[in-house]
């Protein structure tokens, strides 16, 4: 008697798979989502701040322009697979300590030479957010779903701009 593969059941662990998927993404994507669009906004945010920091600290666009450039130089070259050996959770816990509190200190900047460092620290300690992002989402999802999740969180880039616009209206 032949078997219809239409009728025949899954096996359970298939099955546990299968409901499980969903909720890794319910549970993971929307934190890192949010997390990416501040990480983002933080990233692209010494233009909005030079509205006011030209006016406060007498900076020209040089120095802003030259501020940007040196946080993009440390971020590019801090992306290196240094968290290889610290694993992707670690890392992104260790970014995200050190990302806020460089982001905090950054209010006290007072000279350009003070910004010029402010955002090379900013830009090596941001360096390792996406990294460990990608690699995170590859120990949850498996390949067929991968592509869809990393979509999803890179989703949160287009939002942020909208945000970043918004808030810069206020001015």
């Amino acid at each position: 008697m032949a078997v219809d593969p239409s009728r025949a059941s899954a096996p359970p662990a298939l099955e546990v798979s299968e409901r499980t998927r969903p909720h890794i993404a319910v549970r993971l994507l929307p934190f890192l989502f949010i997390l990416y669009i501040t990480n983002y906004l933080d990233r692209t945010n010494l233009a909005y701040a030079a509205l006011g920091m030209s006016r406060d600290l007498g900076f020209s666009d040089r120095v802003f322009g030259l501020g940007a450039g040196i946080f993009f130089i440390s971020y590019l070259s801090c992306r290196a697979p240094c968290w290889w050996s610290i694993g992707a959770r670690r890392m992104i816990s260790t970014t995200m300590i050190a990302w806020g509190s460089l982001t905090v200190l950054t209010a006290l900047v007072h000279t350009p030479g003070q910004l010029y460092l402010a955002r090379f620290l900013l830009g090596a300690a941001e360096a390792g957010f996406f990294p460990g992002v990608i690699v995170y989402l590859s120990h949850w999802f498996i390949r067929e779903d991968r592509a869809k999740a990393t979509s999803n969180f890179m989703g949160a880039i287009p939002l942020s701009f909208v945000l970043g616009r918004r808030s810069l209206a206020g001015f």
